[in-house]
């Protein structure tokens, strides 16, 4: 048994796996559980830092406590000579009284004092089975999909429903107001057509009684002579009845 494991107890205790395809980033957790009775300071390393991203990468562990650590391997290109370079370790120290510059405490650590434990990385990638079984999985996707989708559009016709009433109205709306339209421009009309006749009737009038101061005068004067018609005969009897008698 190492000195880290008289410390720390590690869950997964040997190995890292990593199922592909790693297309996308693949995260796996290892779990530091301290079962003394004293806090201890950890770090972890690996061999291919550039591939890895650990939160945290380094802390301290109180007495009974447990903390996990993601481990996120990033997407790249399988190779398989690469599986034996990616190793982790974990480094733990028990913690001074007072921990006040991690730093500090692993700068002026002893070599007596370190105490490890070192992981492989496992790479597993899909087999035939689980291929067939992704691609069933993605072409049922698409029905599920189609199936949520319909959910949600079920109260479409509603909304058409609505948007038709809202399209009627406005057209009865723009009917009423081209009946409006409509009627006003008949009343500019007949307005129109009661100046023309005001500015007319004047005329008419003056004209009117130009016409009966005419036809009174040609009256007068075609009175005139039978006038004179009559007064003529009235002499004329006179002087023949002085004759006669």
């Amino acid at each position: 048994m190492s000195k880290l494991e008289q410390v720390l107890i590690l869950e997964p205790a040997n190995d890292l796996k990593f199922k592909g395809p790693f297309t996308d980033v693949v995260t796996t957790n290892l779990k530091l559980k301290n079962p003394s009775d004293r806090r201890v300071c950890f770090k972890v390393k690996t061999t291919a830092p550039r591939r890895y991203c650990v939160r945290p990468n380094s802390g301290v562990i109180d007495p009974g406590a447990t903390v996990t650590i993601s481990v996120m391997l990033q997407p790249f290109d399988y190779d398989p000579n690469e599986k034996s370079k990616h190793k982790f370790m974990v480094q733990t120290i028990f913690a001074p009284p007072s921990v006040s510059d991690m730093e500090a405490v692993w700068k002026d650590a002893k070599p007596d004092d370190l105490m490890d434990s070192k992981l492989r990385c496992i790479f597993e990638l899909p087999s035939e089975n689980d291929k067939v079984n992704d691609v069933d999985a993605s072409k049922s996707a698409p029905v599920l999909n189609s199936s949520r989708v319909d959910g949600p559009s079920a109260p479409k016709p509603s909304s058409l429903s609505l948007d038709d009433t809202e399209l009627k109205k406005l057209m009865e709306e723009c009917k009423r107001l081209q009946c409006e339209v409509s009627k006003l421009a008949d009343e500019n009309r007949q307005l129109k057509d009661d100046g023309v006749r005001m500015r007319k009737a004047p005329r008419s009038d003056f004209m009117s009684s130009n016409t009966g101061a005419l036809m009174a005068r040609e009256h007068g004067s075609s009175s005139l002579p039978s006038l004179l018609v009559v007064i003529a005969a009235i002499f004329i009897g006179f002087f023949l009845g002085k004759f006669i008698l």
